[in-house]
């Protein structure tokens, strides 16, 4: 079991920037020195809720910071962006880190970014299988040319590439899935998912099956299906007693929540409805590992028993206070993992 920290670069109510940035970065080296495995990290534009605005660019900063531990972005947000771009900055990452890098892509939502970066409403809707299948060829193929609706140039030369690591293929891509569409995205092209926090066990494991009949309906390998690597998001808050876990996140998460989800806004109008957060603050504290080391040891192996699902992408800085999310990390890491083994 491979069990990471899910950084979110979160800005509680009170907080400025640069104390949300400090805690995201922090949170990174910490998780290493716990022993944890991965560091994911999220990408969020113009809202509170994460003031992180370029995954890739903060995963160069831990990679630079950090000498062990695996970074992966959770996601970077594909319409957004040109594909080439993007793609050149996971190849240089990849690169640089010697391979201890890995691109999380999403689609997003029909927020205002859309129209702020100039790619509207239609790369949202219409374009992310475009999109993606262009990062994807930069990524595995030494020469990239495009011909589709969105994107038109000609063949030019992929730029680095991992010619002197053993994989060169390229970075590992996973998808960050949210419906059955986007499942079967992901199952087509062989992509690992990302399934998020707010997804119950018998959810993930309804898309992991649909990710399976569909790959293998794609021509996949049954070799290949069986090691797919699907990253379950989850909150984490280790404490000597279950109610005070919960007690801390029921204190802090419910501000933030309200703080930073009221602040999206979409490009045309459309209406939108927010969770209660203190609902889904228990909601939360009911699904993932909150609680004594044993409990939280045992509520892992249960979803990945229920799932199939090995590695975990974490949020621990539910607390909003970086020496709490320092705290609780290294419990993570002394207490918890040592119990999956």
């Amino acid at each position: 079991m491979r069990v990471g920290a899910f950084v979110l670069a979160a800005q509680f109510p009170g907080q400025g920037h640069g104390e949300a940035l400090h805690r995201a970065v922090r949170s990174a080296v910490v998780a290493e020195e716990a022993g944890l495995d991965a560091v994911w990290l999220a990408e969020h534009h113009f809202i509170p809720y994460g003031v992180c605005p370029s995954a890739a660019t903060l995963a160069g900063l831990v990679l630079g910071r950090t000498r062990r531990i695996e970074v992966g972005t959770a996601v970077s947000v594909l319409p957004t962006v040109h594909p080439v771009a993007l793609g050149e900055q996971a190849a240089l990452l990849h690169l640089a880190s010697e391979g201890r890098f890995t691109l999380g892509v999403g689609r997003g939502g029909p927020w205002v970014d859309l129209e702020v970066f100039g790619t509207g409403l239609e790369a949202y809707q219409e374009g992310f299988p475009e999109s993606l299948d262009l990062l994807l060829r930069w990524l595995r193929t030494p020469r990239v040319s495009a011909a589709g609706p969105r994107f038109h140039f000609r063949e030019v030369p992929v730029v680095p590439r991992p010619d002197d690591l053993e994989d060169r293929s390229g970075p590992p891509v996973l998808l960050a899935c949210t419906s059955p569409a986007s499942v079967r995205l992901a199952a087509a092209r062989g992509l690992p998912m990302l399934l998020g926090m707010h997804n119950s066990d018998e959810e993930k494991a309804e898309m992991v099956a649909l990710w399976r009949k569909c790959a293998l309906e794609a021509g996949r390998s049954p070799e290949e299906v069986a090691a797919a690597g699907h990253v379950s998001a989850g909150v984490a808050q280790v404490g000597d007693r279950r109610r005070e876990a919960a007690e801390t996140l029921l204190k802090a998460m419910p501000g933030w929540f309200h703080h930073g989800l009221a602040a999206y806004e979409t490009v045309d109008g459309r209406p939108r409805r927010m969770r209660d957060p203190l609902a889904y603050t228990q909601q939360l504290c009911e699904l993932h590992p909150v609680g004594p080391p044993r409990l939280c040891a045992d509520r892992l192996a249960a979803t990945s028993e229920r799932t199939g699902i090995t590695r975990f992408a974490l949020l621990t800085e539910g607390s909003g206070d970086l020496a709490a999310t320092e705290d609780n990390l290294r419990r993570l890491g002394s207490e918890v993992l040592p119990l999956l083994v």
